[in-house]
């Protein structure tokens, strides 16, 4: 299936929100620290609900440590500085949709590293900054199961 990141995400709801949402689809998490909260926090459980044991999630302590769980995976970073849509993209079992953290997305550093297969962008209106990082993820997951006839699904 596919692998959702988070690099340094600072709400624990919208991580909340990914994990039923990785649990829901078969998807994996992968979370990148420094986090801004704490893994037990009551919103972060509150909003994961009871997923949490049906969620595939794991905590790297850097981005470097990411990559090698990962390794050899194309590597999607959505930024809305990107040309290309997320859905022009053919997606693969394996493939990693790469988010950065709440409210700054991924920095320059990050957009640039070689790991990176390509940049895409979810299209809003004009004048919009961003979508929430959970609705974000959730969007382009499903996007991805689709493309792949929503293998597993009831």
């Amino acid at each position: 299936m596919f692998r959702v990141m988070f690099n340094s995400p600072r709400i624990a709801p919208n991580t909340g929100n990914a994990i039923r949402m990785v649990a829901a689809t078969g998807c994996e998490l992968h979370l990148v620290e420094p986090l801004g909260f704490d893994l037990s926090e009551p919103k972060l459980r509150r909003a994961g609900l009871d997923y949490h044991d049906l969620a595939s999630v794991t905590v790297h302590a850097s981005l470097e440590q990411a990559w090698a769980a990962v390794a050899g995976a194309r590597v999607f970073a959505f930024t809305a500085h990107a040309q290309r849509s997320f859905a022009d993209i053919a997606y693969q079992p394996g493939d990693v949709l790469l988010f950065g953290p709440e409210p700054t997305g991924l920095d320059d550093a990050t957009l640039a590293d070689p790991h990176i297969t390509d940049r895409v962008r979810i299209p809003m209106l004009p004048g919009r900054r961003s979508l929430n990082l959970s609705n974000a993820a959730a969007v382009v997951a499903y996007e991805a199961w689709r493309q792949q006839g929503f293998t597993g699904a009831v």
